[in-house]
Formats: C-alpha cells, structure tokens, sequence
C-alpha cells in the first residue's frame, strides 16, 4: 500500500535537528480532516489534532513537501495526490468512533477503528496493542471477524459471553466483513485513545502489506 510510505515519509525530519513532535496518527486525521472539511485553517487544524501552532507548522511543511496539500488564504485544501492518499486509507481505514466502557477496554475513553481485509495479518494482537501504548494510549483490544463471528486471536473461548450487548454493538455499528478487523483504541482522553487506534490500525496495514 503505497500510502504507508508516503505517511512514513512525512513522518520523519526533513532538516538536521529535532525530530518532528508528531506521529503518522496525526497526518492520518490531518488528511482525513481536510478532506471532509477542506479548506481548514491552521488554529482549527491544530485543536482538532491537540497539536501547538509550531508544530502544525512543520506539519503543514511536511505533507507539503509531499504534495498531499496547498494552501491559500481560505485555507488548506487536499492536492489531487491528497485526495487520492485520503481515499485509499479511507477504503482501508474507517472513521474513529466513540465506544463505553466494558470488560473488553482497558481505559476511560475508547475508540474503535474497523480495518478491512487484514485479520490474516494478525498474530496475536500484541502488536496492535503495543503500538497503540507507543503513541501515549493505554492499550489496543484486536478483534477478527471471521466465519460470520467476532472473537479475539488465539483465544478459544467467547470473550463476549459476559458482553453479548458489546459484540452486537460493535457488529451493528461497523458491520465487518469476512477478514475485516476490528481495534479498540483506550486511553485516559478520546483524542490519545483514538491516536492509539489509528496507530494499530498503521500497524496491521503494514503487516498486511508485507504478506502481500
């Protein structure tokens, strides 16, 4: 998936010195922000990733540098690259949604991210979970939908059988397909919680495309 290296590319310092104080999370909801939003201001762009105004800067300067945006005087718009980047992971990555609280989370604030086609790059979860604690969350829950059921990899038993509600909920609002997987990002915030599950949902991709 050719959008994973651009990501990874505008992640990285351009210019000796300090490295960038933001993470692949944020260009995902920068350009997934713009493009729903576009043309987007600078201040609303940097309350909408919790991010100062320096480093919105260099932010901006880096998915430049990529031709993924430009920007005039109504605001930061999507370049014909952008639209495409943000429509690839958009087909592969949905939206952040809001999830309570239940035996399956491990913080306060939980974000759930459905991924399509990519359960058979799942080993044990751990990965998705690491990389979620990586980027400040507290942890990833990692569920693959396959066979028409919902279970957590390498475990037999029904994790849901203390909370049918959450599998119904989670099937009904996302509606995973054969090989589609589903992450629960948490954190102590909604923002670190959905970072965390974006990075998951990165991490898997990854996985995914190094089978390919």
């Amino acid at each position: 998936m050719k959008a994973l290296g651009i990501l990874e590319r505008a992640a990285r310092k351009i210019a000796p010195g300090r490295a960038p104080h933001f993470i692949e999370p944020h260009l995902v909801k920068a350009l997934k922000s713009i493009d729903a939003e576009g043309p987007v201001g600078r201040a609303k762009l940097s309350r909408t990733l919790g991010l100062g105004e320096g480093t919105i800067r260099t932010l901006i300067k880096h998915l430049e540098n990529e031709r993924l945006i430009e920007t005039s005087r109504p605001g930061i718009t999507l370049t014909k690259q952008g639209k495409k980047l943000a429509s690839n992971l958009q087909l592969r990555i949905s939206e952040a949604a809001d999830f309570p609280k239940s035996s399956l989370t491990v913080g306060s604030f939980n974000m759930v991210i459905l991924v399509k086609n990519a359960a058979d790059a799942i080993k044990g979860g751990l990965e998705q979970r690491d990389a979620a604690i990586k980027v400040g969350a507290q942890g990833a829950t990692t569920l693959i939908f396959k066979r028409g059921k919902l279970s957590m990899p390498l475990v037999r038993e029904d994790v849901f059988t203390e909370a049918p509600a959450v599998r119904e909920a989670l099937i009904s609002k996302f509606k995973p397909e054969e090989n589609d997987v589903v992450i629960i990002g948490s954190a102590n915030d909604k923002l670190t919680a959905e970072f965390g599950a974006i990075a998951a949902a990165l991490e898997t991709l990854k996985a995914a495309n190094h089978m390919a």
